[in-house]
């Protein structure tokens, strides 16, 4: 079969790429399993997290229309809307760390030496692995010790409450591991495209 001569000049591209590199070539599909990973993952929290948004807005509504009409008010809504900001909140902290949209100071990115701009990151990152670890290890704790108590008016076990904070925090530090690893082994700064997970 003969190949297109666009399909095949990016063959013998690849080819000639995977010759000069050969140490990167050889861990590329434990990276593209990761990036694989990452990016199921990654829909996963961003879809908890709209449908979250989405939860919040229709019940600030029902709660807005309950005020001009002859009916009683349900007083779960506020509490669930209330969860709702919470779960939203932690739904996407993995997401901003391995995006890298994150508030971060810029101040070290100025910076001409390499090495101490890589040493920040890796410091940063190995930072925010730390404290999301931390509140993973909390929210765990008030997982298991809050199991028999229940919302006031959603009735709704606290244990369940804590479910979603301790998942986006262990993501938090998972990925906060694994951007550490990634900024200690890169030259430079990665660049992400806006939408894009780097692996």
């Amino acid at each position: 079969m003969v190949l297109p001569t666009v399909q095949r000049d990016v063959t013998v591209q690849r080819r000639r790429k995977g010759r000069s590199m050969g140490r990167e070539v050889a861990g590329a599909p434990e990276r593209r399993r990761w990036a694989s990973w990452a990016a199921l993952v990654t829909r996963v929290e961003i879809g908890l997290a709209a449908a979250a948004l989405v939860l919040i807005f229709v019940l600030v509504l029902v709660q807005a229309a309950q005020r001009y009409l002859p009916v009683t008010g349900w007083a779960w809504t506020g509490e669930l809307a209330r969860f709702c900001l919470v779960w939203l909140t932690v739904a996407v902290a993995g997401v901003l760390v391995t995006t890298d949209s994150h508030i971060t100071l810029q101040l070290v990115d100025g910076l001409e030496n390499p090495i101490v701009l890589r040493v920040v990151r890796v410091f940063a990152a190995l930072t925010v692995a730390a404290v999301g670890a931390g509140f993973a290890v909390e929210a765990w704790d008030l997982m298991v010790s809050q199991g028999r108590l229940k919302s006031p008016s959603l009735r709704l076990p606290l244990s369940w409450l804590y479910l979603f904070p301790f998942l986006g925090f262990l993501s938090t530090a998972i990925r906060g591991v694994v951007a550490a690893i990634g900024f200690a082994r890169s030259a430079g700064p990665p660049a992400a495209q806006h939408g894009e997970v780097r692996g």
